[in-house]
């Protein structure tokens, strides 16, 4: 996948939850702070709009097997910014509604109140049974994604113990190799003894440099692979404190979602 898609991403679910955050508030706010809430909320439509729109120029510069994927995920993501653009739109319309009858208030058309009153609360009505599907359907939204995160962190740890599981066996094997090597280095160095004269053209010195030299190339590969083996252990760590985070990060939402 691509990561400056996986950013925008990650960016618009920011933004899609702090969307919903305050078309809820929103609810509840009347007078100029509900047209501060409902002036927040345009800006961060238009800020979603935005990210959609590159999260689309992204998708379909890729391959088509990684831009069909993605361009799947950004459908659900453009439903669910409708969903937030409607919403919108009927709290602009309650407020609308408000400030009509705030009108007819002053101008004592009591007849008139009666009617707008009565269209108002059906309207309050509507929306509030709306915002309650729509903040359960984005709950399972987000929901979904904390699952496929956590599915991705499973992978990327699968994978990870199946390589520490190669390089342990290839220690293993290299273990192996060089006793096999320092038996033949014992062999080789007994049979020059008892077999080249004494003034021999092979000198002492050279008799050992060849096996010495591959003794210290399996050493080396030791070394390499030990610390291979250090930094898959580090990389363990790590997952495990994201999946931690990403437990703390579900029960949070899943806290707010219902106490708000």
């Amino acid at each position: 996948m691509s990561e400056v898609f996986e950013v925008y991403e990650h960016h618009y679910w920011e933004l899609s939850a702090n969307l919903s955050s305050n078309c809820t508030a929103a609810t509840v706010l009347d007078g100029e702070q509900k047209k501060q809430k409902i002036s927040e909320i345009k800006t961060g439509l238009d800020d979603a709009d935005g990210l959609l729109q590159k999260m689309d120029l992204e998708a379909r510069s890729l391959s088509p097997s990684a831009k069909a994927t993605l361009l799947a995920k950004l459908r659900e993501y453009k439903t669910d910014f409708n969903s937030l653009k409607n919403e919108s739109k009927r709290l602009t319309s309650t407020n609308a509604n408000l400030a009509a009858r705030d009108q007819l208030l002053e101008s004592g058309m009591a007849d008139a109140l009666l009617v707008c009153m009565s269209l108002s609360l059906a309207k309050v009505v509507s929306c509030a049974s709306t915002v309650s599907n729509d903040q359960r359907g984005r709950l399972l939204m987000t929901t979904k994604r904390l699952n496929q995160s956590t599915d991705r962190i499973k992978e990327s740890r699968r994978t990870m113990l199946e390589t520490e599981e190669l390089g342990v066996s290839i220690l293993q094997n290299l273990h192996q190799q060089r006793q096999f090597l320092l038996h033949a280095n014992n062999t080789v160095c007994l049979m020059l003894f008892l077999f080249v004269p004494i003034n021999g053209s092979l000198p002492l010195g050279h008799r050992f440099i060849v096996i010495h030299g591959v003794d210290d190339n399996v050493s080396r590969s030791k070394k390499i692979l030990t610390s291979m083996s250090r930094r898959m252990s580090r990389n363990k760590c790590i997952i495990g404190s994201i999946v931690a985070i990403l437990v703390l990060a579900i029960i949070f939402i899943l806290y707010f979602k219902l106490t708000h």
